[in-house]
């Protein structure tokens, strides 16, 4: 099977080399456990290390913020815009029926899933895009009146994504200590993989970790990794480096 590097430092190795080429793999993960840095990188490595055009779908936070908080770790995703190997769509503000300064952007008249696809397909065809991130599936949670609307969607975008032939990650919510993985308990059921970030307190410190809960046709490591972000992104330590670190 061919696989697609993610280009987070540490993680490919447990993971045979990478996604699956083609699939959807949820990301998924409490507030600051680092899930939009990972999603970004992940576009932004695939483009700059691996010449993979990709796609960010931004449906919680405004493209220019997203611009402004990437340059803190090198990442100038405005130059990679230019070149297009990278580009984002917002629906940051459809859902407020604002109009969007964006080049690549959904109507302000409303918000849909299927406009939504609709534009993503557009953006993949138009920039032959191997990578796509969606970020996050909770919003489009106001769409959903029941748990059928939201396998739905979520196998919609799936099939989709698979379709265009890119290698999706979908990005979701999940809280400390429910017995869950997605915001809704039904995302993890309809992607070919998920990624769990966690954010632990002990006392005093903090620590996030990085657990693969599923990898279709991988064989990938089951432990709970420690994960640090520094000035260059992401990192995902094996359990022995932690120990002699110690």
């Amino acid at each position: 099977m061919e696989r697609v590097k993610t280009g987070i430092k540490g993680l490919d190795g447990l993971i045979e080399g990478g996604f699956p080429k083609g699939r959807s793999v949820l990301l998924s993960g409490g507030c600051g456990t680092g899930k939009t840095i990972f999603g970004v990188e992940y576009v932004y490595k695939g483009a700059k290390e691996f010449r993979e055009p990709g796609v960010y779908v931004t449906l919680d936070e405004r493209p220019d913020l997203i611009r402004q908080d990437c340059l803190r770790f090198g990442w100038d995703l405005k130059k990679l815009e230019e070149e297009n190997m990278l580009q984002i769509i917002d629906g940051s503000v459809t859902k407020l029926g604002l109009p969007s300064e964006e080049e690549f952007s959904l109507p302000s008249t409303g918000f849909d899933v299927d406009k939504l696809l609709l534009e993503i397909m557009r953006v993949i065809k138009r920039m032959g895009a191997k990578r796509v991130v969606l970020d996050s599936i909770p919003s489009l949670g106001f769409n959903f009146e029941n748990d059928s609307d939201i396998r739905n969607t979520v196998l919609k975008l799936s099939y989709m994504l698979a379709r265009s032939g890119a290698t999706a990650l979908l990005i979701s919510e999940a809280q400390e200590g429910e017995n869950k993985y997605g915001k809704y308990g039904i995302e993890e059921y309809v992607v070919d993989g998920v990624i769990v970030l966690h954010y632990m307190s002990t006392g005093t410190q903090s620590n996030r970790t990085l657990h693969i809960r599923k990898m279709r046709s991988t064989k990938h490591s089951e432990d709970l990794h420690p994960l640090t972000i520094d000035e260059k992104g992401i990192t995902v330590h094996k359990i022995d480096e932690e120990y002699q670190n110690l």
